[in-house]
Formats: structure tokens, sequence, C-alpha cells
């Protein structure tokens, strides 16, 4: 009689009584939505934060140029020397003391300036007082070549190259970055996933070896359905962890946000408030379409698509990372000892993530990013990535898609079968460290 159900429901009751797991999976959920809110509402209060600067204008070339911004305000002093000016700035503790001397020409007050602080200035504000003397500068060159201030504005005003595709569809900067960014969450969570629940397949391969108990489960069980009742009862734990941390985040964070009166929106406004602060001209009109482009483009991510193949890739990838954690479970007598084994496995997921990441930033259907989300080791990460370009012309060719599903099953059956072998026999083994030629000589027993 085949006992893997039974030996599914004995893992997934044994894992979600367990202690431990019922505490983490309800407090998880709350140290994560309280660490957001923290970080949100620490946001907001560094946006609120004013910085005040003390301007010593000595030079007749600055007027109006130092406005007060959103982050920034200015106090000028007047009739008072540098010395006198540094003082009162760290008596009223402003931020810092920008001092523009008085030379014969705005080449010289330029190349004189100084800010004085306290500290290390922060290198937005540099940026934005250069910005203001470099503009003035460029003012007075064209002024002295005979330009008047309306065509000074006019020669000034920034302006953004149209991209379109060969079909005529309008393209928007910076939608790779974000579909990057999409593709990434999913690569993340898959792997985040084989990593946790991968140990503690381990981890109970050990536990059960070291106890003995094995040795009584396996005079009635095949060490195949073993392993595999193992695996899946596990991940179906971890999927309903999952799930509920899922649920409850979302509600405790929305209650959060609610009851703290966050706006998830200000996280993202100090961007579009600095770049005007630092006197770059922005088209409002030009900015309201950007903003419905990029959700027009995000709106047609094949959502539905990625969800449907996370699940495939999700399943396939656990269960072949799964299999090695078991196999290396049953090959050791304590978790110390999985260390020499452990890197191996974990490589290529670093590397799926990290090279996957740049490779697919830069170009989806580049060959290193094919090569990758064909390797079965790293394409149920770098594939889940490259899916937010859609499937089929100008994203995931259906090939390649078809290819790296059935590498992904063959590998599997291959992973399987040799974490078998491996299993079959160290389950029996006791007080001998393995090494990887020890391993080798287990693969070669016949069943």
């Amino acid at each position: 009689m085949n006992k893997l159900p039974l030996i599914i429901k004995r893992e997934y009751l044994a894992k979600v009584r367990n202690k431990s797991f019922v505490i983490m999976t309800f407090l998880s959920p709350i140290l994560m939505v309280g660490m957001i809110l923290l970080i949100a509402y620490l946001t907001q209060l560094n946006d609120n934060e004013k910085r005040v600067i003390a301007v010593l204008n000595e030079s007749g070339y600055f007027s109006n140029e130092f406005s007060a911004s959103e982050a920034t305000s200015y106090v000028n002093f007047r009739d008072v020397t540098l010395t006198q000016a540094k003082d009162s700035t760290v008596s009223q503790g402003y931020y810092g003391l920008i001092y523009l001397p008085d030379e014969p020409n705005l080449e010289q007050v330029a190349q004189r300036a100084f800010f004085y602080s306290k500290n290390a200035p922060s290198a937005t504000i540099l940026d934005k007082l250069e910005n203001i003397i470099t503009g003035r500068l460029r003012q007075e060159r064209l002024r002295e070549l005979g330009l008047s201030p309306k065509e000074y504005a006019a020669m000034d005003r920034r302006y953004d190259i149209n991209i379109e595709t060969f079909d005529g569809l309008q393209n928007i900067k910076g939608i790779n970055e974000i579909k990057a960014v999409i593709g990434g969450a999913f690569g993340y969570l898959i792997m985040m996933f084989i990593i946790i629940y991968g140990g503690f397949v381990m981890r109970s391969v050990i536990e059960e070896k070291t106890s003995r108990i094995i040795e009584v489960i396996i005079s009635s069980v095949k060490p195949f359905h073993l392993m595999m009742g193992k695996i899946i009862g596990t991940s179906l734990a971890g999927i309903t962890q999952f799930g509920i941390w899922i649920i409850s985040g979302a509600i405790l964070l929305f209650i959060g946000l609610a009851i703290f009166d966050i706006d998830p929106a200000s996280l993202t406004k100090g961007g579009m408030t600095q770049g005007m602060a630092n006197g770059t001209n922005v088209d409002v009109d030009a900015v309201t379409q950007n903003i419905q482009l990029y959700a027009q483009e995000i709106f047609e991510i094949p959502i539905f698509a990625m969800l449907v193949f996370f699940i495939v890739y999700f399943v396939l990838g656990y269960l072949i990372y799964s299999s090695i954690y078991a196999a290396i479970g049953a090959a050791v007598d304590n978790e110390t000892d999985t260390q020499q084994f452990i890197f191996p496995v974990i490589l290529p997921l670093m590397l799926a993530i990290y090279v996957g990441f740049f490779s697919v930033f830069s170009n989806p259907n580049g060959p290193i990013a094919v090569a990758f989300s064909l390797f079965p080791l790293t394409s149920p990460i770098v594939m889940l990535m490259r899916l937010p370009w859609g499937i089929g012309e100008g994203g995931v060719p259906v090939w390649q898609l078809v290819s790296s599903i059935l590498i992904l099953i063959a590998t599997f059956i291959g992973i399987v079968w040799v974490a078998a072998k491996i299993y079959r026999v160290g389950i029996l083994m006791y007080g001998k460290k393995p090494s990887y030629k020890e391993l080798y000589k287990w693969l070669k027993y016949s069943s």
C-alpha cells in the first residue's frame, strides 16, 4: 500500500503544530509590518525636517536665486563679517552657511565660494547650491553675449527624447527597471522559500536520523516515499505559513497606515520635490502624462501569466532543491557537518538573483539572461525576472519558456534519482563524516 499520503500528512501536521512554527507564523507579519511602518514614519519625519541655510552674499551677482523649497529655507545675513556670520549660524543651529565673497567678476565669486557646516554636508544640499551658482554663472555668460533673460529661459529648458516602438506604441524611460524589480520580487520569493523550507527538510531528516526513529520508520516505508513525503509535507506547511503572512501582513499594513496617518505616496514624493528644488524645469503636464504612461505599462504586465508560471517554477524549483537538502540531511549526523555541502547549493540561487538581475536589467533577451533562464538551477528565478516583458513577440519566446520547463522537469527527475540513492544509504549511516568522494560511492550502490 502506498503510504506517501500518510507521510505527507504526518510531516505537515508535525510542522504546523510545532510551537516555534505557530509563534513565527503570527509574529513575523507583526514584526515585518512594524518595520515597514517604522521606516515609513521615519522617512516621513525626515522629509518634514526643514534645513535652514544662512547666506552671506557680499557679491552683487545673486539676489533671488536662493529661494525656499519644501526641504530647504534660507536666511540672509547683511552687514556682518564672515566670522560673525559663522558664529550666528552655529548659535542659531542652522544647517550651514554659504559664503559668496566680493570679487570683481562672477567667475571669481564662484571659484572662491565656500559652504561652512558643522559636519560633512549632504551631497543633495551641495548639488542644489552648486546648481544655483552654476545656473547664475551660465546666465551671466550668456548675458555678456547679448542674450536676454527670456531667451536664456527658452534655451535652458530641458527636453527628453521621445521613445516609441516600431509599431507606433509610445515607451517611457525607466519602465525596464520597474519590470526588472517586479520580476526580481517574484524570483526573490522563490529563493527565500527554497532556502527557508529546504532547510526545514534537511533539519527534519537530521533529527529523525540522530534520534534513530528512522530505523523504525524505514522498516515499513520505502526511502523514496519517505523523502518525497517530507518534501511535499514541508512545502505545504510552508505555503500555509506564507499564505497567512501575506493575508495578515496586508491587513496589518492597511490598519497601521490608517492608525499612524502615514501617506504611502510620501515615500516617493521626495524625489519629485527634490528634482524641482534643484532648479530643474518640470513640465507638470508632461509629468502627469508620464504617470499615466507608467500606469498603463504596469497594467500591461502579464500578471496572471506571471502568477501561473510562478507556481510552476516555484513547485519545480522547490522540488529540485529540497531533494538536494534531503540528501544532505541524510548524509550527515549533525547540522554542523552540512556547511561543506550548503554553499554549493545556495551559490546558484545567489547567481540567479545577482547575475540574473543585472543581465535582465540591461537586456532581458540578451545571451546571459537567456542562458541563466534555461539553466535549471537558476531558471526558476531568472525566467520569472524576464516574464514582465511578456510572452511571445518582444518578450520571452515561447520555445524558451517551454524548453526551460522541460529542462526543469528532466533535471528534477535526475536529481530526485540521485538524491534518493544518497538518501537510501545515508539515513542509516552513523558516526562517519561524509565527503564528496563518499557520496559518489553511495551513488554506485545497487538498489
